[in-house]
């Protein structure tokens, strides 16, 4: 028994290192990534980083949870929704990434001027406040600000392809507004609610006879200060440890019955 413990032990000891390295090695050298169809016209899209898919059949207004890329340059493409190896890609950029940044990269403009459009995303806010910030991506929209309807404009100046700074702000709910310079209203975001401990990126998308607001998480400070981004987040990542505490259980379970046994002989 002492012989099974202290193997089943070791194999623990062994097993349990090597998980902590690999959490490490996956996580230190990371940056997150996350992908927007902001191409009105375009049709569905794969997107492929460095030859493997991490999008398929990617429709108008959809954006993925972050994704994890290693630190470096990588090979960012997109194909027309399920013609990879048939004709080529229709954009073909190098991407290169930060360990520890978060980035949002949309496909913007119209398909006939597509192109990728990449921002760094936020990852900190000061407790209790909120924070935001605004992209115009509306290819034929006109230069816009957006402020408090009736009142102050809290980002001025707006125009295709721009991404503003992010502004902490009170939480609460607000009523917004869209309007070009003379003060027309472009489009009513009355009722915008911003949570305390979370970053937005608000993003106008579509033709300017069209147009619709995109409202995407890109961090919340959770109680226990660990990073949570996107809509899922990928900054805890358990999954990594599943492989290791199956192991760890069928290593165990072998062994309690191999225990038995040897104690019913």
């Amino acid at each position: 028994m002492k012989k099974i413990l202290s193997a089943l032990f070791v194999t623990m000891l062994i097993v349990g290192t090597m998980g902590s390295s690999v959490f490490a090695d996956n996580h230190s050298d990371m940056a997150m990534v996350r992908v927007l169809h902001a191409s009105p016209d375009a049709p569905e899209v794969d997107v492929y980083v460095n030859g493997n898919a991490v999008v398929e059949g990617a429709s108008f207004k959809a954006s993925t949870d972050y994704l994890e890329l290693p630190a470096g340059e990588h090979t960012v493409e997109i194909y027309a929704a399920g013609t990879k190896g048939e004709k080529d890609p229709v954009i073909s950029q190098s991407l290169s990434v930060k360990a520890g940044m978060a980035y949002t990269v949309a496909a913007i403009n119209t398909l006939e001027n597509l192109e990728l459009k990449v921002v760094e995303d936020s990852m900190n806010i000061t407790e209790g406040m909120t924070k935001v910030r605004v992209g115009h991506l509306s290819p034929d929209a006109p230069t816009v600000d957006v402020g408090v309807v009736g009142g102050d404009a809290l980002f001025s100046g707006a125009t295709f392809p721009m991404v503003t700074d992010y502004k902490e702000l009170d939480a609460g709910t607000y009523d917004l507004e869209i309007r070009t310079e003379d003060g027309t209203q472009v489009m009513d975001l009355s009722g915008t609610s911003l949570e305390e401990n979370t970053v937005y990126s608000v993003f106008a998308v579509g033709m300017a006879d069209n147009l619709d607001v995109l409202m995407l998480k890109d961090y919340t400070l959770m109680p226990n200060d660990m990073p949570q981004t996107g809509m899922g987040g990928a900054s805890t990542d358990s999954t990594s440890y599943l492989p290791i505490l199956a192991g760890v259980a069928v290593l165990g379970a072998g062994a309690l019955l191999l225990f038995r046994r040897r104690t019913q002989q």
